[in-house]
């Protein structure tokens, strides 16, 4: 099993989640806090371990995570579930919503800073017949619990429809989102939008 620091993670689900931008060493080095020399180690050491390509853009040396490994995918699902676990309360509170193949996702200002926050924002993307017990269950919580629940429901359809679009708020809401339940669907959904 590969070793991985921090910022190594960090730079992979940054490559994973905002699949729609492009990311070189100066780019990913601002997000990271870290010097331009630092972001090119990161990125060498990911590239000699075959989980990014590069490509020559002008000048600039653009990366992408290598989603057609089903090493890397597993991978990206494991880091994902590891940033979820952060969440504890949230994985807790939702878990009634996940079963196989649904996909939970946490985003907005609860996860960030809760007790500023209006409401708790929630996408849950699942079959279309499911769609009745995840409204019995969601009204349930919004009964018990102390904010707003701000529900995003969507098919797997949908929101492979809405990535391919290019939906805004879609893609905002992905490239911020917590993935609380779902993380192996999830990436198989990124793995069909995204290229170099």
């Amino acid at each position: 099993m590969l070793s991985l620091t921090q910022k190594e993670r960090k730079a992979i689900l940054i490559l994973f989640k905002d699949f729609t931008s492009f990311y070189n060493a100066n780019s990913i080095s601002k997000i990271l806090s870290i010097s331009h020399v630092g972001a090119q180690k990161i990125f060498k050491r990911l590239l000699n371990e075959n989980l990014l390509t590069s490509k020559k853009i002008g000048k600039s040396i653009i990366y992408k995570l290598r989603l057609e490994d089903d090493y890397i995918s597993k991978l990206i699902a494991f880091l994902l579930a590891d940033e979820a676990n952060n969440f504890k309360r949230w994985k807790e509170e939702f878990k009634g919503l996940f079963k196989k193949d649904r996909i939970v996702m946490m985003f907005g200002s609860a996860i960030k800073t809760y007790n500023k926050a209006k409401d708790i924002d929630i996408m849950i993307v699942m079959d279309k017949k499911d769609i009745k017990e995840v409204n019995n269950i969601l009204k349930e919580k919004q009964e018990i619990l102390p904010k707003n629940l701000h529900a995003i429901k969507l098919t797997h359809k949908d929101l492979l429809e809405n990535l391919k679009k290019k939906n805004k708020a879609i893609i905002d809401i992905v490239k911020n989102a917590i993935i609380t339940y779902g993380q192996d669907k999830y990436v198989e959904i990124i793995k069909n939008v995204t290229s170099l």
